[in-house]
């Protein structure tokens, strides 16, 4: 079973780069993954000696860069069932395709504070990051970020800012950032999905728990073009400019125009207009629609007749 995206969720994906499905994950398959990766309550450790044991002791597949996601995971393995998962099986070809390529994957572990000894260095939140190097394709990779247990406000969850995918940078050119108006900190209950545009930024949590936190990160690459792979209403495509300065005051929420000019608070007065005009160059791209526009803003500056 596929549950490809709708104009609703790909609008969203568009403008705020990500798309979250709490507790999608049946609790099966969330124990079996904490079991196959050794999750046994494990005594202190260090935070090097921990990772080293795990990745000795797990049966999370060793894949090379490049293989089709079809092919990287076993059957029976948790990993295989996670993506099998219907509502992430149709995220995952509505936004790379049905076959797409894995790029790598990583276990994430926030560790609590008795894993670091007392005269080590203070523990510290992950910079605020953009993965991998400067990225000018109009194609996009997208992460998926998997959380096979609860994760509570003080177990250093992963923190975001929504809408910043297209605010291209060197990856760790943004560290000197560490909390931006708008940004979000993941709390949610096991089985959690959420599933990344390549360009958010983003960066892990302090981790003032006691207990472990994990995060399996997947990030896939498309190997088909990336247009109308979704669930594509053409009718809501296809809606008309609004008045957007002197209006009635009418603004449904689940309008598509409405949703691809929905400024995020660390968007700085006017300069959110290029925001608007990203999103709906990303639209045209994901929609192979070259004349689609959201409120005029992109075809006001293409009216140039020299």
């Amino acid at each position: 079973m596929n549950m490809a995206l709708n104009n609703t969720q790909m609008a969203t994906f568009a403008a705020r780069g990500f798309l979250r499905f709490d507790a999608v994950v049946p609790e099966e398959i969330n124990h079996q993954f904490l079991s196959d990766i050794g999750d046994v309550s494990p005594q202190p450790d260090t935070v090097k000696g921990h990772y080293a044991n795990i990745m000795r002791s797990s049966v999370v597949p060793l894949v090379s860069p490049g293989i089709k996601l079809s092919q990287a995971y076993p059957p029976s393995n948790a990993l295989n069932k996670l993506i099998q998962v219907p509502q992430v099986k149709g995220a995952i070809s509505s936004l790379v395709g049905v076959d797409p390529v894995l790029d790598h994957h990583f276990l994430h572990i926030a560790f609590p504070p008795n894993y670091w000894p007392e005269d080590a260095p203070a523990q510290r939140s992950q910079h605020t990051h953009q993965d991998s190097t400067i990225d000018p394709r109009a194609a996009f990779d997208i992460q998926l970020f998997y959380f096979p247990h609860d994760v509570t406000a003080n177990m250093g969850g992963t923190r975001f800012i929504p809408g910043s995918q297209y605010r291209r940078v060197s990856e760790a050119a943004i560290a000197r950032y560490q909390n931006i108006k708008g940004q979000q900190h993941v709390v949610c209950t096991a089985g959690t999905v959420i599933i990344f545009h390549m360009g958010l930024w983003h960066g892990g949590g302090l981790n003032k728990s006691e207990q472990l936190r994990y995060m399996f990160k997947i990030r896939l690459c498309p190997s088909e073009r990336q247009v109308r792979l979704w669930d594509m209403n053409e009718a809501e495509h296809a809606q008309s400019a609004r008045p957007i300065f002197w209006t009635d005051g009418s603004n449904p929420p689940d309008n598509l125009h409405a949703i691809l000019t929905n400024p995020e608070p660390w968007y700085e007065a006017d300069t959110e207009r290029l925001e608007y005009i990203n999103r709906v160059k990303f639209w045209r791209y994901i929609s192979g629609d070259k004349n689609f526009d959201a409120d005029y803003w992109l075809t006001r500056i293409e009216n140039d007749y020299v």
